[in-house]
């Protein structure tokens, strides 16, 4: 999961704008053109002159005078005020926008749109983050003085430019081996990152849109200008692969007054009926956003959430579930719907595996590591909705040594059910103690149970240690092995200048399933039959380098491939479905039933940002 930042909020909150659409204004000619970059003059450049045929302006860094254009929107909220101004007056380049972004910091600009202005300042490259982010830059004047034209326009608003699945490219962006595109020239027939970047500070419009991210409590989401882009059954896009980027998803956000045009709580699935239009920013999360001045209206399509089949009688079902920063300091509301999720959409999983348990004081760093006050209160929960009476095994980690959110220590933990398997406890496991594999009469054991897998090596630095635990079902011992590998966080964004992105944290994730996997390699050693399953969020896709080298040596399988690809995920990041959690078995687990459970990645009313998914594993 990856933590949003505080200043994003400023930057996104929405509050009462002036929006007003008024007419176009028809400036004279003589409004000036662009001098050579360098060079001294009175002459005002037009917005396309600034904008440039690349990323990065020609003027970056130079005070410009007098610039026309129209206002088109207005941020008046948060600290990154200002407006957009757009000149009615395109040039002939497709590569050239005709938008900029006029900054004013925390004051209110104390324009509205349709007014005509002339515009001067400096012109500077803004990189949302920090440079270091590897976000793409917004071209923006910053100490902007203007001056209006003495009237108003009086007919429409510079028109906006329609996005659709023809009008936006299939391929995602140009492939710079690694580098930065921002210096490249722009093609906005052929990559879908230049052709947005070519309306940067547009007016855009969508029509009849598709929801593919469902709303957060930032009031944003994720829509599809091509329905037909790799589509899920339930309404997403499917991010199968690193060359699939769906370049055809759109961030919208509103600059409408909440109090009078309330954002849309909106699931995967639903539409925005009608025209959405606005701006076309870009921010630090998601890049390329739609800031409305006008929103379609909200069609529900009734997305419901999943339920799967309860177990058979001779049927082992091995859950995994991301409870999200779960403490006792959470609000009552999420256990009882989390519970609700393992009774009743889970049908009551004899194992579970669960990740992002806190430690008995939440985030508050006091010291504490301790979680059985969490885990008593979400298992208590469980009992109240008319679930089994779980039990629990866990290992308290070392306070503030496993990552997550600061203070609150989050681990992995099993939930099982008594009535139905029954734990093998071996003293021994604890924070640092690495658990071994035994040869007992002929058979695999577990020198602690629950034991941490390696919790030493260096490939856990300030991340979860998988847990292993020691189960029986049935005469039949099955060994379980909880994860929550290494976050992405760090990488290059998606949408960003370097391109391809890098992904900088999956070597990490590589080598901490290396060790998951020497580990169950030494299991099978003894019986190449062992029954393990290895569960959690992996923090990874099913094709990724991560979970191939769990998957190296036939040591274990993903019963997920078995899936349709199309409903292959359990996770919604920036409008793209995908997969992060998974449930892998050895061979001797023979061909298990594979299930994601959709109840909460799809849903703006979710209690975690992750889907569960369950395995049912026959014992004949």
């Amino acid at each position: 999961m990856r933590p949003r930042s505080p200043i994003r909020r400023l930057r996104a909150a929405p509050a009462a704008v002036a929006a007003a659409c008024c007419g176009l204004l028809v400036l004279p000619s003589s409004a000036g053109a662009a001098d050579a970059p360098g060079t001294d003059s009175a002459h005002a450049p037009r917005i396309h002159d600034i904008q440039g045929r690349t990323r990065l302006s020609p003027f970056a860094g130079r005070e410009v005078t007098g610039v026309p254009g129209i206002v088109t929107g207005v941020r008046d909220f948060g600290a990154a005020r200002g407006f957009w101004l757009q000149d009615p007056h395109p040039d002939h380049d497709r590569a050239t926008s005709e938008g900029i972004y006029v900054y004013t910091g925390g004051k209110s600009p104390g324009v509205e749109a349709g007014d005509a202005l002339r515009v001067s300042g400096k012109v500077q490259e803004y990189y949302p983050g920090g440079k270091e982010a590897g976000n793409q830059s917004v071209t923006e004047l910053s100490g902007a003085t203007w001056r209006t034209t003495g009237h108003r326009s009086r007919g429409r608003l510079p028109r906006a430019v329609r996005l659709t699945a023809r009008s936006v490219p299939e391929a995602y962006a140009p492939d710079a081996d690694g580098s930065s595109i921002e210096n490249r020239p722009l093609r906005p027939g052929r990559y879908a990152l230049d052709r947005y970047e070519s309306l940067e500070g547009m007016r855009v419009s969508v029509r009849d849109v598709r929801v593919t991210g469902p709303t957060s409590r930032y009031h944003d989401l994720w829509v599809t200008t091509d329905p037909d882009q790799h589509p899920t059954p339930r309404g997403g896009t499917l991010y199968g692969s690193y060359r699939d980027r769906n370049g055809a998803r759109l961030k919208v956000s509103s600059l409408l007054p909440l109090d009078t045009h309330p954002f849309p709580e909106a699931d995967v699935g639903d539409a925005l009926h009608g025209t959405t239009e606005g701006p076309l920013d870009y921010e630090q999360y998601g890049g390329y956003t739609l800031r409305a001045t006008a929103l379609g209206e909200h069609r529900d399509n009734g997305l419901e959430r999943e339920r799967t089949r309860e177990q058979r009688r001779n049927e082992l079902a091995v859950a995994t579930y991301n409870v999200e920063n779960l403490s006792p300091a959470s609000e009552p509301a999420k256990f009882e719907r989390l519970a609700e999720g393992l009774v009743t959409n889970l049908s009551s999983p004899d194992i579970v595996t669960v990740e992002e348990v806190q430690d008995d004081s939440g985030p508050r760093d006091d010291g504490t590591v301790g979680a059985d006050r969490t885990l008593a209160k979400l298992t208590e929960a469980v009992r109240e909705a008319g679930g089994p009476s779980y039990a629990w095994r866990q290992i308290d980690p070392e306070d503030k040594a496993d990552g997550g959110q600061p203070g609150g220590n989050i681990r992995v933990a099993f939930l099982y059910n008594p009535a139905r398997v029954s734990f093998t406890d071996r003293p021994g496991g604890d924070a640092t103690t690495p658990v071994r594999v035994r040869e007992q009469d002929g058979e695999p054991a577990l020198s602690a149970s629950p034991g941490r897998i390696a919790p030493r090596d260096a490939a856990w630095e300030d991340s979860r240690k998988p847990l292993a635990g020691e189960f029986r079902f049935r005469g039949r011992t099955v060994f379980v092995i909880a994860n929550h590998f290494s976050s992405k966080g760090g990488d290059q964004p998606m949408e960003g200048r370097f391109q391809p992105p890098a992904r900088q944290s999956e070597q990490q994730r590589v080598a901490q399933a290396e060790v998951v996997n020497g580990f169950v390699r030494t299991l099978r050693d003894v019986d190449p039959k062992a029954v393990v399953v290895a569960g959690g969020d992996f923090n990874d896709f099913p094709f990724s380098p991560a979970l191939r080298t769990l998957r190296s040596g036939h040591a274990l399988t993903s019963p997920l491939d078995r899936l349709p690809r199309d409903e292959r995920y359990g996770y919604v990041y920036n409008g793209n479905s995908q997969a992060l959690d998974h449930l892998l078995t050895s061979p001797g687990a023979g061909r298990p039933e594979y299930d994601i459970v959709h109840l909460n990645a799809e849903f703006a009313d979710q209690i975690s940002d992750h889907d569960p998914a369950v395995v049912r594993i026959t014992r004949r």
